[in-house]
C-alpha cells in the first residue's frame, strides 16, 4: 500500500503520557507503529499502545480522527499500511488466513447498531458463533446461550426477534453474542450511541460488571464523555490534524492533567475549530 509519509504527517514527539498507568500487568494486545491508509491517503500513522489484561481501553477523539478505522483494523477488517498487531505473542497479520481466523476467535465485537440478524431470534443470534466454530451439542449450546443472556439481563428475550427490542436491549443482546465464544478481548464500537442517559448508564454498569466479574479485557471507541469517565482506565487520544495519537492515559487523567489544547477542549466540551474531514 502506498501510504503518504510526507513531512506534514510526521509523528508527534511530545505525546503526553499518564504516569500512573500500570505497566506490569499482562499485555493482551500490542499495537506497534501502525499506519492506516486508503491508497495514498493516510488516516493515522505511527500509532503504538498496549492493552493490559482486565483494562477498559478507550480510543478517543473527535469526529473524523479515525477512531472507527483503527477499530476495524484491530479486529481484522482492514490491513494496516505499516506496523503490526500482537495478540499475546502472535502477530495477527504475519500468518495466513487460517491463522487470522484462529486468532480472531479470541475477539468478541459489539457493533454500534448491535448488528443482530433480523430473521433470527435473540437466542439464535447468540448461538450462531457456537454453531459455526465449535462442535458443541445443541442442548449444550442452548445452556450456554441462556448463561450469556443471563449475564446481560436478557434471558427473558431469548425467543424474541430484534424488531421487538429497544435500542438498549439490542446492545445487550449484541453483547451476549460478542461473549458467546468466551473471547480474550471484547471490542465495542460506540456502545452508548443512540441511547438515552439512563440506558447508557446501565450499559456502563454492565460493562464494568463484566470486567470485574469475568476479568474481561475491553477496547472501546467512544466520544461519550460521561461513559469514558465512568468506565475507561486507559486510552489514547487521536488527532485528525497531525494524524496520530497526541495523548495516552485514562480519560480522567487527560481531563485533569493533559495540557494539550485539543485534548483539553475535548475533555471539557469546549468549542474547537472544525476539521476538514468528515467522521470515519
Amino acid at each position: 500500500m502506498n501510504a503518504d509519509t510526507s513531512p506534514n504527517t510526521a509523528p508527534s514527539t511530545s505525546q503526553p503520557v499518564d504516569p500512573s498507568q500500570n505497566t506490569s500487568a499482562e499485555t493482551m494486545l500490542s499495537v506497534r507503529d501502525v499506519t492506516l491508509a486508503f491508497g495514498p491517503k493516510v488516516i493515522q500513522h505511527d500509532i503504538s499502545f498496549d492493552v493490559k489484561r482486565g483494562s477498559i481501553f478507550a480510543v478517543m477523539g473527535g469526529s473524523g480522527c479515525g477512531k472507527s478505522t483503527l477499530l476495524k483494523s484491530m479486529i481484522g477488517l482492514l490491513r494496516p499500511a505499516k506496523g503490526e498487531y500482537l495478540v499475546g505473542t502472535e502477530n495477527y497479520w504475519a500468518g495466513g488466513d487460517q491463522d487470522r481466523v484462529r486468532i480472531g476467535r479470541r475477539f468478541g465485537v459489539l457493533f454500534q447498531s448491535g448488528a443482530l440478524w433480523s430473521s433470527m431470534t435473540v437466542g439464535e443470534n447468540v448461538a450462531l458463533p457456537m454453531q459455526m466454530f465449535t462442535s458443541l451439542k445443541p442442548h449444550t449450546i442452548r445452556q450456554l446461550v441462556e448463561l450469556k443472556l443471563g449475564l446481560v439481563g436478557m434471558l427473558h428475550a431469548i425467543d424474541q426477534f430484534p424488531s421487538e427490542l429497544s435500542g438498549g436491549m439490542k446492545k445487550r443482546a449484541g453483547l451476549a453474542r460478542a461473549m458467546s465464544l468466551d473471547p480474550d478481548i471484547l471490542f465495542f464500537d460506540e456502545p452508548s450511541a443512540g441511547l438515552d442517559p439512563i440506558t447508557s448508564a446501565r450499559l456502563d454498569e454492565l460493562i464494568l460488571n463484566l470486567r470485574d466479574g469475568l476479568g474481561a479485557t475491553i477496547v472501546l471507541v467512544s466520544h461519550e464523555l460521561s461513559s469514558l469517565f465512568a468506565i475507561a482506565d486507559d486510552g489514547i487520544f487521536l488527532d485528525p490534524d497531525s494524524k496520530t495519537a497526541i495523548a495516552h492515559g485514562s480519560p480522567t487523567w487527560m481531563r485533569d492533567h493533559c495540557d494539550n489544547p485539543m485534548v483539553h477542549a475535548f475533555m471539557h466540551r469546549e468549542r474547537t475549530a472544525p476539521t476538514s474531514d468528515g467522521d470515519r
